[in-house]
Formats: C-alpha cells, structure tokens, sequence
C-alpha cells in the first residue's frame, strides 16, 4: 500500500489518494477485516453474515459510488455498554457493515501514512505491530531506571470532545486530496441514532468507529512532539498516558507543559485524575490495567472487580450446570485473563485462587444441603487436589511455570 502512495506524494503532501481507498482489492482487503471482527449491524440492520452472502456485489457498489462521489455514510447507532469494573456505562458507536468496510478501507490508505514519518514512538494504542503489552514493558523499564516521579494524566471524554476543525487541519498537513478530505469530514459528521432520536455531533469521534482511533492518534500527535521534544518519558496509549520523571520538580514541569498543550487542542485534563505520584511510595499509579507501586505491579482494583464478577456470575451457587462444564468455562477466562495479568506479584494469583476455589466450594457445598459459602469442613470435603484433579487452572501454578528459569 505505501508503495502505491509514493506515486501521490509531492512536496510531502499525499495527493490522489481517492483511487486507492475505492480500489477492488482494498475493498475486498477491508471486507475481510470487517468480516473477520464480526460485530454487530447497524441502523440498516444488515449483519455482517447478511452483507456476505452478497458480498461480491455489494462491493462492487461501494466501488461505484465512491468512484462517482455518490458514497454518504448512514447514522451510527448508538448503544450502550457497561463500564468493566463501574456500574457505569459509556456510548458505543455502530456503523452499518457498509460504512465499517469504507472506514477500513480508508484506513488502510490513510495509516501507512502517518505510521511512516509522524507518529513519535512514544504512542502504542492502536497502532500496527504495537499494543498494551509494549507500552507496559516501556513504563516498568523507565521506573527500573530510576524514572519513579509520574505525571499519571487522564483527559477528560477525549473521544467525545475533539474538535472537528482541529483535527481536519491535521489530516490536511499531510493529504491534500479533497475527497478523501470530504470522506473524512463525513465520517465526522455521521448522525447517531439512538432508539428514536437522532442528532449530528458537533464534536468528537464516534466510538466504535474503525477510523476513531486513527483520527484520535491524529489529533494528539502535536502534543506528543511538544513533550518529546522537550525532553520527557512519554508513554501514550490513545487517551491514556503517563509521564515518567527523575524528579518532582521534573514532573510538576511536564504536568504543566500537559495541561497547556492539551488546552490549545480544546481538551481537559480530569482536574481529580490527573496527579503527580511518586512510584516509590504507598498509592502508586494505574495505567492499562495494572497497578503499579514500590516496585511492583499487579492488576488494578477495577480490573480484579470485572475478573470477580464474571467468576461470581459462572459460579452461583443455584446453577444447575455440571462441576466439570463449570470448570470448563472458567477456564476459558482465567487463561485470557492471566495471558494480560501474569506479569503481576505472586500474591495476586495466590489469593484469587482461593477465592476462586471458595466460590466453588460454595456451589458444592448448596448441591448437598448447605447454606453460606464453603469453609471450615468444606476444605477436607473438597481440598485443592480435588479441583486440580478436575482440571481447574491455577493461576497461582502458571505464574509459577513462567517464572521458571530455561
């Protein structure tokens, strides 16, 4: 693909990038992507299963109508979704099957761009080749090396407040293709539906939408110069960042050189959120899941607090499921779930096996009679050799494996 738009590029601006984002073959290419994250239909209420059965043709009309500027983007529907670990909920955006793959597409043309020559290393949210896992082993390597005063940031509905002109003047220093422009500027100004009320944003980007993030990444890419360039151990991921310091003063300088830059770009820094914080000492900081204090990191309060109540909703003691299916679908979780967290204390997977195996005593404990949950007798009854026997995954066991000398 960044081959193809070299031949569009002058003066370091891409020009005629229309032609790639209807080409068949990007098409087809984001039809894949959209298919294979499935998801859910949108105001149309056409499912990603019903756009396949037609696909070829469909695709063939996005082509038309992109080709002839005949293409415009349909509502977004919003839903709701909980907040893991809160009682809270946040909106999420859903585009039709047909927008998704146009966004995609769009994508695919507009990233390579970016990923190039502009984005500082210091960003990992959504990006190719990086993820959580880069930008946590990047915090930990910087307090090992003595970077323990952090600015721990958090901006304030940063998807829901961008400003629109803002961010297409970004997008227009690099492109200068006008109805690749207007394509994006649609996008921005999709309607969003929500049951029987309809409305057009004025601001933000819609999430859930396959362009928000690269429009996000985008949109705070000046700051992330700003504060590279001035010196500071930036770690960014999307609208989540810390800022690692090797003093107080340091990062009290780095906390006002945030708030200004993130002011000019029309944001907030959470006046009750953001803070300094010193690594060393009791409190600590939270970033990407995990807590981290006095050298140690292990999963956050939320995060435990979601992990908890999926155990808690697979375990009840009135399920009339088998032990082993039981066992069979925690496991799924716990895998998932210690493949992120493994690189906690000990004592994290330690205390959640045992409340895990308590859960499950409990369960036995109410099949023959009981009430309450399992304790004293219950732990001869069904001792931990007995759920190991049948196969439950000890968090506890995999730590242990992985910190194994090879």
């Amino acid at each position: 693909m960044l081959a193809a738009l070299h031949s569009g590029v002058r003066g370091g601006k891409w020009y005629c990038l229309i032609d790639k984002v209807f080409a068949p073959r990007n098409l087809a290419a984001a039809w894949a992507k959209v298919q294979a994250n499935r998801g859910a239909a949108g105001v149309d209420h056409q499912s990603v299963e019903q756009f396949g059965r037609n696909a070829e043709r469909y695709l063939a009309q996005l082509h038309e109508e992109l080709r002839t500027d005949q293409y415009r983007p349909q509502a977004v529907r919003r839903h709701w979704i909980a907040k893991p670990g809160t009682n809270q909920q946040r909106p999420l955006g859903i585009p039709t099957v047909r927008d998704r793959i146009v966004q995609t597409a769009l994508r695919n043309v507009l990233e390579p761009i970016w990923e190039e020559r502009t984005f500082v290393d210091e960003s990992y949210g959504f990006r190719p080749g990086r993820g959580c896992r880069h930008a946590l082993r990047r915090v930990q390597q910087l307090l090992d090396a003595g970077f323990t005063w952090v600015v721990d940031a958090d901006i304030r509905s940063y998807f829901d407040t961008i400003d629109h002109g803002q961010l297409m003047t970004e997008v227009k220093r690099a492109v200068s293709d006008g109805r690749v422009l207007a394509l994006v500027e649609a996008f921005l100004k999709q309607g969003v539906l929500e049951e029987m009320r309809s409305w057009t944003p004025e601001r933000g980007t819609p999430q859930g939408a396959v362009i928000s993030p690269l429009l996000a990444n985008i949109y705070l890419h000046p700051v992330d110069v700003v504060l590279v360039e001035s010196g500071f151990a930036l770690v960014r991921y999307a609208d989540d960042l810390v800022i690692l310091c090797q003093s107080e003063a340091r990062a009290q300088e780095a906390l006002r050189l945030l708030g200004r830059e993130v002011e000019r770009r029309g944001l907030q820094l959470h006046p009750e959120k953001t803070r300094v914080v010193d690594a060393t000492a009791p409190g600590g900081f939270d970033f990407l899941g995990y807590h981290f204090e006095q050298g140690r990191r292990w999963p956050r309060e939320k995060s435990l607090r979601s992990l908890k109540n999926k155990i808690r909703a697979k375990t009840r003691r009135t399920s009339g499921r088998s032990l082993a299916v039981i066992i069979e679908e925690l496991n799924r979780t716990l895998i998932g779930w210690f493949g992120y967290f493994k690189h906690s204390h000990r004592h994290t997977f330690e205390r959640l096996d045992g409340w895990l195996r308590m859960r499950l005593r409990s369960v036995l404990r109410r099949r023959k009679g009981g009430r309450g949950r399992g304790r004293g007798a219950d732990h001869q009854q069904w001792p931990n050799a007995f759920f190991q026997q049948r196969g439950l995954y000890s968090l506890a066991v995999a730590h242990a494996a992985i910190r194994q000398p090879r």
